[in-house]
């Protein structure tokens, strides 16, 4: 499933313009994310890196997936750096906790000057609160950082006001339960 994502009407952005946002659920509990990113110019994009955990990867480009069942949440950030994160909340931006359940993601990357893509294979069939036979909402977003400093934001859909991707609005995508195996 291929989802556009919206530039914040509050954000500019002179290196990118577009990104879109390839979504498959496995029977198995796995998420893929393939995002691919039109540039136009020049996209800070930090030197790979070993995938490890790391926090405040949205501080500069990072592609973000936002994933619930029910109130609780996951928050997962992919750096092009191949360095990631995965939170888990209890409700709206409250009970966050590091998801120690959810091992390292597998993150791909191809890029040259006119794109570049991230691809995240996430294995979610641990995560508490994410059971494979129901829905799942996504909120899928990305910041992107370009070489003079400006930060852009980027989302399915967003509720009034400044960019908040935790916010249920953005949670605009639903992801049928998955079929048994």
């Amino acid at each position: 499933m291929r989802q556009a994502l919206k530039l914040h009407p509050d954000s500019r952005c002179d290196a990118a313009t577009g990104i879109e946002v390839y979504v498959s659920r496995g029977r198995d509990g796995n998420l893929l994310l393939h995002y691919y990113l039109t540039c136009i110019g020049d996209i800070v994009i930090p030197p790979v890196a070993t995938p490890t955990r790391t926090d405040e990867l949205w501080r500069h480009t990072c592609f973000e997936a936002f994933v619930r069942a029910g109130e609780a949440y996951y928050e997962f950030n992919f750096s092009p750096s191949t360095q990631w994160a995965a939170y888990r909340f209890g409700s709206y931006r409250s009970g966050m906790r590091v998801a120690d359940e959810i091992s390292t993601p597998s993150i791909e990357l191809r890029y040259n000057a006119e794109y570049f893509e991230l691809r995240a294979h996430l294995k979610l069939a641990g995560a508490t609160g994410l059971p494979n036979d129901v829905p799942w909402r996504l909120g899928l977003s990305a910041v992107i950082e370009e070489a003079g400093g400006l930060m852009s934001y980027w989302a399915l859909a967003y509720p009034p006001g400044k960019p908040d991707f935790h916010h249920s609005d953005c949670f605009a995508l639903e992801l049928p339960a998955a079929l048994p195996p």
